[in-house]
């Protein structure tokens, strides 16, 4: 291999940020970013790495899709019975990262996690299309399987199954939201010296503003 992974460097120059132009709110300032991403057409700008630590301090990351934000959290599906959800009934503390190269930013945040509702995990799952709700039930998420068939297998038998009725949820299916404590905006800037913002939770509601070191 003749590519010196030390040599790939990019020199970011499309724009910066500053305090006194960022929303006071960091959910209102994630939005507007969000949009701009959206609106960038990049591919799945809501796809984010989220990270997560067992009771044992181990970390484990992989990439999930934000389905919904608002002033509670950030919100993504997955089986409760996965790597992730049961790290996540140990340590209810995750951390989340954007990176949306063409814009030269990213957006990290951390915080505490709690389950949806019932109504807003059935809420979602039944705006799912059917084959993503059949295999809801046909994957045992994180566990080892003998080969492909054993998924295919169950889902001819899933289709079979619920042809001419309603898919129920699994109730091991459903919301984790992210409940910020910490979110950090960074716009690439030249010569690596980039621009960070912090926003921090100083009581419900109330956030703090400065500026990082990059």
């Amino acid at each position: 291999m003749n590519l010196s992974v030390a040599n790939l460097r990019q020199n970011y120059t499309l724009s910066g940020l500053n305090e006194t132009e960022v929303d006071p709110n960091p959910v209102q300032q994630f939005a507007l970013w969000f949009q701009q991403a959206v609106d960038a057409q990049l591919l799945e700008p809501n796809a984010m790495t989220l990270a997560t630590v067992d009771a044992n301090s181990q970390p484990s990351a992989r990439i999930v899709l934000l389905k919904n934000f608002d002033e509670r959290g950030f919100v993504f599906f997955t089986n409760y019975d996965s790597l992730k959800g049961r790290q996540l009934a140990e340590n209810p503390q995750a951390a989340l990262v954007f990176w949306w190269g063409e814009l030269e930013r990213q957006v990290r945040i951390e915080g505490s996690v709690e389950k949806v509702s019932n109504s807003e995990s059935d809420s979602y799952f039944y705006s799912r299309p059917q084959g993503s709700q059949l295999g809801a039930w046909a994957s045992p998420q994180s566990q080892l399987i003998e080969s492909r068939e054993v998924l295919d297998r169950k889902l001819g038998q899933l289709q079979e199954q619920y042809q001419e009725q309603k898919i129920p949820r699994p109730s091991h299916w459903g919301g984790f939201r992210v409940i910020p404590q910490v979110i950090e905006f960074w716009q690439g800037r030249p010569n690596r010296l980039h621009d960070r913002i912090r926003y921090s939770l100083i009581e419900e509601k109330t956030w703090e503003l400065k500026r990082l070191a990059p």
